[in-house]
């Protein structure tokens, strides 16, 4: 079972499914606490609302001494917007999701909205998203699990950003299960 710290930014939509998916018992994982840089990140509301610790940190430093307190084996970052340095022992053991199939629209820049909107304006047939672990460089790590949506030439960013949304809540729960089932060297050994 993965004793997993979430780091958000914003709404936590992401937290939403992992609790929902906990619960259910359709991932095997424990949120042993929940870590947003932002001050009034409506996740950490509902962090604390499912009864999970909840703090916000401004920087790596301060999120690592949070970090320092819990027993974890992963961090999930979710939703969360700038580049993350974990510490030593966890190094290799940050997943994130990424709302395109890299290599395409990923890097420094392409997150949330602008990756929908590239992804637009460059008249693609398919998107998805990417669950990957994280590394010091933006969407460089070991990728773990990737899906496809099919797309329209009438859709909109927010239309592509929801089909897209719909399939991350399904791969991210998965990943982590696969991370769970195969451990986490099995996916940087293999690249």
């Amino acid at each position: 079972m993965r004793k997993m710290a979430v780091l958000l930014s914003g709404s936590g939509r992401t937290l939403d499914n992992f609790h929902e998916r906990i619960v259910a018992g359709d991932l095997r994982a424990e949120i042993q606490v929940v870590v947003a840089n932002v001050a009034n990140a409506l996740g950490l509301e509902k962090a604390k609302r499912y009864g999970y610790p909840a703090f916000y940190a401004r920087d790596n430093e301060a999120i690592n001494q949070i970090l320092a307190g819990y027993d974890l084996n992963l961090i999930v970052l979710a939703g969360y917007l700038k580049l993350y340095a974990p510490p030593e022992a966890l190094r290799r053991a940050v997943l994130n999701i990424h709302p395109a199939l890299i290599p395409s629209f990923c890097g420094a820049g392409y997150y949330g909205h602008y990756v929908h909107e590239a992804v637009k304006a460059r008249g693609c047939k398919v998107s998805g998203c990417t669950v990957h672990f994280a590394n010091e460089e933006y969407d460089a790590g070991p990728i773990v699990l990737q899906r496809c949506v099919a797309l329209e030439d009438s859709d909109t960013p927010d239309e592509i950003a929801a089909r897209v949304f719909a399939v991350e809540c399904e791969v991210y729960p998965e990943a982590i299960n696969l991370v769970d089932t195969k451990g986490v060297d099995y996916f940087w050994d293999r690249v």
